[in-house]
């Protein structure tokens, strides 16, 4: 099968670590895949079989305004044509909103729009602006009304039915592949900067949806001995923060990791302290890597990882006094996590999933 990938760029976003895993998997497998940047910005290694294209030279964003959106959908139709001179695609993915917008601009065949995040939640973000508000659901339902869509969780795929009202689109859930095999095994790798002493890790973007503020509130109320680790670029509005609280000496910046699983299986606890996710990646990671997990239960993802007896360590968002009961909680009795059930994540899983799609696919409806 012949597969395209479409993504923005491959900076250090979770999303679009999913997206290469996804195309790697794929390769693995025999397939053909074509991982087309929109902007060449490459924070990643980028997986043995892909076949890499960029819209633009090294190091150079494209632009992201109303033209810009209509110069990249040309140059990305362009690439299509030439790149299916050789045979026709038979399945294209595209993932995060902008791609996706220039994805369906573009008429790219066969095309799915992989949706990573809980939308209505970010919507709600915007609630101190209504018409931004308003004017961001309309989008999303012009975009994604009549369109073939992969959600990364049920809640994902719930709240695109029944948040937006996408009645009309053709949803299908499949999760984010995880080989654990390989997982365990970059776990055990050595990297630099590594702490030999204990501590807690998140591991994140600084943006708002993941709620550092809320996290490092939690860590003062805890006042726990352990270091807080924060994989994340240096940012001086992350560093103010941390000051702010008054955690400057016990908190530390580590940057984005390549390999962030060595951190994650040294922490004690891994703590996630979103406001709003499509599939947190990092919650099934740790699990994986034998690291006990506390979680907000935001829409969504947490709640479909961390069900049965993983539920207690679900807490309320926005909640500091709670998040820092449950990072207490955890670390003073830690919670067993080595019999966890994670095969439905698992890569042969999704895998097979993924290659059920081009059957699925249906085109839009007219009128």
């Amino acid at each position: 099968m012949k597969v395209g990938l479409v993504t923005t760029n491959l900076r250090g976003g979770g999303a679009e670590k999913v997206f290469l895993r996804i195309g790697g998997l794929l390769a693995a497998r025999g397939h053909e895949v074509h991982l087309v940047l929109l902007e060449h910005l490459v924070d990643h290694a980028i997986e043995p079989g892909l076949r890499l294209h960029a819209l633009t030279p090294p190091g150079r964003p494209c632009t992201k305004g109303f033209l810009g959106k209509r110069l990249a959908a040309r140059r990305l139709h362009r690439r299509f044509d030439e790149l299916a001179r050789s045979g026709a695609f038979d399945l294209v993915i595209s993932t995060l909103p902008f791609a996706d917008e220039v994805a369906a601009l573009a008429s790219l065949p066969r095309l799915w729009h992989r949706i990573a995040n809980t939308l209505t939640a970010e919507i709600a973000r915007l609630e101190a602006s209504p018409a931004k508000a308003e004017r961001r659901r309309a989008r999303y339902r012009r975009l994604y009304g009549q369109a073939n869509l992969v959600a990364v969780s049920q809640g994902v795929a719930d709240d695109l039915r029944h948040g937006l009202g996408l009645r009309n689109a053709n949803i299908e859930r499949v999760y984010n592949p995880f080989d654990f095999e390989r997982l365990r095994r970059l776990a055990g790798e050595a990297v630099a900067g590594l702490l030999d002493e204990p501590y807690v890790v998140h591991v994140g973007r600084f943006a708002p949806q993941k709620r550092h503020d809320l996290l490092l509130a939690a860590w003062k109320r805890a006042a726990r001995p352990e270091k807080l680790v924060l994989l994340a670029h240096p940012d001086p509005r992350l560093d103010a923060l941390i000051g702010a609280h008054g955690l400057d000496g016990r908190v530390i910046v580590a940057g984005f990791q390549p390999n962030p699983y060595p951190w994650m299986k040294r922490a004690r606890l891994l703590v996630l302290s979103s406001d709003h996710e499509g599939m947190p990646n990092v919650l099934v990671e740790a699990l994986a890597c034998g690291t006990a997990v506390v979680s907000t239960d935001c829409p969504s993802g947490p709640r479909e990882i961390l069900d049965g007896a993983l539920a207690r360590w679900l807490v309320p968002c926005g909640d500091a006094e709670r998040l820092a009961e449950a990072i207490t909680a955890a670390l003073r009795d830690p919670p067993s996590v080595t019999d966890v059930d994670l095969s439905r994540f698992d890569a042969r899983t999704v895998v097979a999933q993924l290659e059920s799609l081009p059957s699925r696919w249906r085109p839009a409806e007219r009128g």
